[in-house]
C-alpha cells in the first residue's frame, strides 16, 4: 500500500534535435534508417500475453517507395477482437488496483526509453512507414509522444490531488475510479504520437484498452507496443490488433462492457461511430465516454496590416509540412489585395526552392502522401480546380504515383470563396486562396466563420492590435486552437491543449488535464466521525 503523497517529476517539453550536418543525431538517425531498410519485419498482434501471428500477412511499404517492402503484419479477424476484449477485461482488476505511482512509473519509463534507446528507431519507423521528413518525425514520434507520456502522468497526479473541502466532524474525499469495462482506442496514420497517446491516456487512469491503429501506421505502432512492454506494461492492459474497422465496430459497439472510445480520424467515421453507440445504448452497463478529434478546414486570415514575410512563411509551413496531412493544416487563406502581390511573390519563390522526394534524402521538404486512396482523393480536388472557372492553379498541380504517391504542393487562387475546395477537407498539399478588398475585412471574417462545418484550428495575421482583438472575438467559435501571427499547426503538449468543436470533434483537449478527466469516474466519499443519534432537530423543541 502507498505510504506517502508522491510528487510526480515536473515535466518539461522534450528538446527538438536539429539533425544539422555533422551532428551526432543525424549520424544515428541515418544508421537507424539504413538498418530498418535492411530487414523485413514480421509484425504480430499483441493480445494478453501472446504475440499473435495469423499467417494472413499484409505488406507494408514506404509511401514514397511503394515497391519496397518494410515488412508484413498479421491481419486479425472477429475472433481476435473478442480475444482482445477478454484479455482487457481479465487484466482490469489487477491493473486498476495497482497503486497509481507504480502505474504511472511505467509510462514515465517508456518516455525515457523513447528519449534515449529508441529515439532514432521510432523516428526512422515513422519516416519510412508514414513518409515524414526528419523534422516532422522528430517533433512527432520523439518529442510529442515523450511529452504526452510525461505530461499526462503529471496531470494524473494533479487529478488525484484535487480534493473537496471538509467541515468539522466530517472528512470529504474523492476517488477517481477507472471506467467500468474496456476502452477502445482507434488511431490515425498521420501522427505516431497520437497513436501512442490514445491508448496510453486511458490506461494511465487505470483503464484497460483495445487498440486498433490505422493499417498505414502499424510499422511504427508495433514499436510503441514493444517499448511499453519493455517499460513494464502488464499483459492485457493494452491489446494491439490489426483488424478491419467494420469488424471492430460490429463486435466492440455491441459489447456490454464497452466503456468508451478514444478516437482520431475522419468526421464521417466518427459520426457513424456515435450513431452506432446511440443505437446500442441500451446494451451497455454505463454510458460510454465518446472522445474524438476529427477533421478540419483550417484557415489563415490576413488583415491589411499583416507582416508579409511572416504570413508567407506561415502559409508555406502551415499548408505543406507533412504534405498537408495534418488535421490542423492551413487549407484556406484570405489575403487582402494590398498585400497579395508581395505574398504571391514570396510563396512562388519559396515553392521554387522546395525539394520533393523520399525521406532518406534529408534535403527534401515534401515527401509522399500516405497511400493510393489518399493520392486519388487529393488529385480529384486538383482536377476539380483545373475545370472550375473560378479557380486558377498558380503553382504545383502535378502528381505522379509510379514510384511513390507524390503530389506537388499546390496553390490555387479562387474568386469564389465558397467553392468546394474552400469548404471541404482535402488532407493534402493544397492551399486555396481568396483575395479580398481591404476595407471589407470585417465582412470576410463572417465568411471565415461560416464557410466550413469544421472548427479545429485557425490563424490571424495583423499588426493592428484593435484588429487582433476584433478578430479574436469574431472568430471565437471558428476554431478550438487559435493562433495570432503564427501558423495554425504545431500545438505542443502542455502549452496548447489541442482539439476543436463543431464537426471537428468533442474538444476534449489532448495534451491537457481535461482529456484525462474523461477516463475516470469520480466517487465522492463522506465520512462522519460522530454520527447523530437522534432524529430531532433543535427547531423542534417546545417553547
Amino acid at each position: 500500500m502507498s505510504t506517502g503523497f508522491y510528487n510526480i517529476p515536473e515535466p518539461k517539453n522534450e528538446p527538438v534535435y536539429s539533425y544539422a550536418v555533422g551532428s551526432k543525431e543525424r549520424e544515428y538517425l541515418k544508421k537507424a534508417i539504413s538498418e530498418a531498410r535492411s530487414q523485413e519485419l514480421d509484425i504480430p498482434m499483441y493480445i494478453g500475453s501472446a504475440e499473435v501471428r495469423t499467417g494472413v500477412k499484409k505488406r507494408l511499404s514506404p509511401p514514397h517507395d511503394h515497391k519496397y517492402t518494410l515488412g508484413y503484419y498479421h491481419q486479425g479477424n472477429t475472433e481476435h477482437i473478442k480475444q482482445a476484449i477478454d484479455a482487457a477485461l481479465q487484466a482490469k482488476k489487477s491493473w486498476e488496483n495497482m497503486a497509481w505511482e507504480h502505474r504511472l512509473s511505467i509510462f514515465l519509463k517508456a518516455a525515457d526509453l523513447i528519449a534515449t534507446k529508441y529515439r532514432y528507431v521510432l523516428n526512422a519507423a515513422t519516416m519510412l512507414g508514414q513518409s515524414k521528413n526528419v523534422f516532422q518525425a522528430e517533433i512527432d514520434s520523439a518529442c510529442e509522444l515523450i511529452d504526452f507520456l510525461r505530461f499526462n502522468a503529471y496531470f494524473a497526479g494533479q487529478i488525484y490531488a484535487q480534493q473537496p473541502i471538509s467541515t468539522p466532524g466530517v472528512w470529504n474525499r474523492v476517488e477517481q475510479r477507472p471506467l467500468e469495462g474496456f476502452v477502445f482506442a482507434l488511431t490515425p496514420f498521420n501522427f505516431t504520437a497520437i497513436a501512442g497517446n490514445l491508448p496510453t491516456a486511458p490506461a494511465m487512469m487505470g483503464n484497460t484498452v483495445v487498440w486498433k491503429p490505422a493499417n498505414t501506421q502499424i510499422y511504427a505502432a508495433q514499436w510503441i507496443m514493444r517499448i511499453l512492454k519493455e517499460a513494464g506494461l502488464p499483459d492485457g492492459v493494452i491489446n494491439l490488433i490489426y483488424v478491419s474497422g467494420t469488424d471492430a465496430g460490429q463486435i466492440i459497439f455491441k459489447h456490454p462492457d464497452f466503456a468508451g472510445i478514444h478516437f482520431t480520424g475522419g468526421t464521417t467515421t466518427f459520426r457513424h461511430i456515435w450513431k452506432e453507440i446511440g443505437n446500442n445504448i441500451h446494451l451497455y452497463k454505463s454510458y460510454p465516454r465518446i472522445v474524438g478529434e476529427t477533421g478540419g478546414k483550417d484557415y489563415v486570415f490576413a488583415h491589411p496590416t499583416a507582416d508579409v514575410k511572416s504570413l508567407s512563411t506561415a502559409l508555406i509551413r502551415g499548408a505543406f509540412e507533412y504534405q498537408g496531412q495534418k488535421c490542423s493544416a492551413a487549407s484556406r487563406a484570405y489575403i487582402p489585395k494590398n498585400l497579395w502581390s508581395q505574398v504571391k511573390d514570396n510563396l512562388l519563390s519559396d515553392l521554387s526552392a522546395i525539394k520533393m522526394g523520399g525521406v532518406e534524402d534529408f534535403s527534401n521538404f515534401i515527401n509522399a502522401v500516405i497511400d493510393e486512396n489518399s493520392f486519388d482523393n487529393i488529385v480529384s480536388y486538383i482536377e476539380f480546380a483545373k475545370k472550375d472557372p473560378s479557380c486558377q492553379i498558380i503553382a504545383g498541380g502535378k502528381y505522379d504515383k509510379s514510384k511513390g504517391y507524390f503530389i506537388e504542393p499546390t496553390l490555387i487562387l479562387t474568386t469564389n470563396p465558397t467553392t468546394k475546395i474552400m469548404c471541404e477537407e482535402i488532407f493534402g498539399p493544397v492551399l486555396t486562396i481568396y483575395v479580398y478588398e481591404p476595407d471589407t475585412w470585417k465582412e470576410i471574417l463572417d465568411l471565415v466563420n461560416t464557410t466550413s462545418e469544421y472548427a479545429l484550428t485557425g490563424a490571424i495575421f495583423a499588426q493592428d492590435r484593435y484588429a487582433i482583438e476584433y478578430c479574436t472575438h469574431a472568430l471565437r467559435h471558428a476554431s478550438g486552437n487559435f493562433y495570432i501571427n503564427d501558423k495554425p499547426t504545431g500545438a505542443v503538449v502542455g502549452q496548447q491543449p489541442f482539439g476543436g468543436s463543431r464537426a471537428s470533434g468533442t474538444n476534449d483537449k489532448a495534451g491537457s488535464l481535461l482529456n484525462l478527466l474523461r477516463w475516470v469516474s469520480p466517487r465522492a466519499i463522506k465520512e462522519t466521525f460522530v454520527p447523530p443519534t437522534d432524529f430531532r432537530y433543535p427547531f423542534m423543541d417546545a417553547e
